[in-house]
C-alpha cells in the first residue's frame, strides 16, 4: 500500500488522467515532449501530488497521479494544463505558430484507481484495534 498521511486523515488518492492537445493534433514531439514531461512532474510537486506513471503520446497525455484530499482533482489538472500551455507559449509559440495559450482541448478524463475491498476491510479492522489500544492507554494514564 502507498498511503499518505496528514495529522488526521490516512489517504491514497490515485487517479488516471488523460488529456489532449487541441483539436487533436500531435503536437507532443520532439523538444515539447521532453521539456513537459520534467515540467509537468516539476509542477505536480508544487502541489504535493506525484506522478506514479505518465507518458506523453504525440496528441495526449496519460497518467496515474497521485493527488491529496485538500486539492480536487479538477483544480490539478486545471493547474498542470494551464502552466504547461503557458509555458509552450511563451517558448515555442513562433516556431510552431501556436495560437495564443490555445494548447491543450478544454475537457479531460479522469478515472479512479483505488483499493479493494478486502484492503478496506483489512484497514478499517485495523483501525478499531488502534481505536481500543489507546481507550485503554488514556484510561490508565490519568492525565485530566
Amino acid at each position: 500500500m502507498d498511503e499518505r498521511s496528514q495529522s488526521h486523515a490516512t489517504w491514497d488518492g490515485k487517479y488516471h488522467v488523460v488529456f489532449a492537445s487541441k483539436y487533436r493534433t500531435k503536437r507532443l514531439y520532439g523538444d515539447v515532449r521532453r521539456e513537459l514531461g520534467d515540467l509537468l512532474h516539476t509542477l505536480a510537486r508544487q502541489k504535493g501530488c506525484e506522478i506514479k506513471e505518465g507518458h506523453l503520446m504525440p496528441d495526449h497525455v496519460h497518467m496515474l497521479i497521485s493527488i491529496p484530499p485538500k486539492y480536487s482533482v479538477s483544480h490539478i489538472v486545471g493547474f498542470l494544463k494551464g502552466k504547461t500551455a503557458i509555458y509552450v507559449a511563451n517558448k515555442y509559440a513562433r516556431k510552431r505558430r501556436y495560437k495564443g495559450y490555445h494548447f491543450w482541448a478544454r475537457g479531460y478524463f479522469v478515472s479512479t484507481a483505488g483499493y479493494d475491498d478486502q484492503v478496506v476491510r483489512r484497514y478499517i479492522r485495523n483501525q478499531e484495534k488502534v481505536d481500543k489500544a489507546s481507550d485503554f492507554a488514556d484510561l490508565f494514564n490519568a492525565s485530566y
